[in-house]
């Protein structure tokens, strides 16, 4: 291990780590959020977001369903950040094109895609009978 410019070994990232405040955690936090709102599909994913809440005030759908479709939208935001972390280190420990880094980043995407695939499920459960239900079909 090499000595910094004082004599002593670098700090590692634990020891970074447990300095800092609960405060500090929640802004490094923050940032990780901003940095993966910069991404297309984590843009798209907001205004599927708006309109699914849109459609849940329309449809006048019961409370369960809001949670529903909460639990969903924050569980498609985490992991199109989790893909853009993934992307982030896989570009940084390989710069070059690699059969494991296409597959490090093929599967985070595809993670994301399979949230995607559930929360549209989730949808038909949710808006389905609500709809049904306002045109008095049901």
């Amino acid at each position: 291990m090499s000595e910094n410019a004082s004599g002593s070994s670098p700090k590692t990232g634990q020891e970074m780590k447990s300095g800092n405040s609960l405060v500090k955690s929640f802004g490094y936090a923050a940032q990780g959020v901003a940095s993966a709102a910069g991404e297309r599909n984590f843009k798209v994913d907001c205004i599927a977001a708006v309109l699914a809440f849109v459609l849940c005030a329309v449809l006048q759908v019961p409370l369960w369903g809001w949670a529903a479709v909460a639990v969903c939208v924050g569980v498609q935001l985490a992991m199109e950040t989790v893909n853009t972390a993934v992307e982030a280190v896989v570009d940084l420990a390989s710069p070059g094109l690699h059969p494991l880094a296409k597959r490090a980043k093929d599967c985070a995407a595809g993670a994301a895609l399979i949230t995607a695939c559930a929360s549209v499920v989730v949808a038909c459960i949710v808006y389905v009978p609500a709809l049904l239900k306002l045109l008095d079909i049901l």
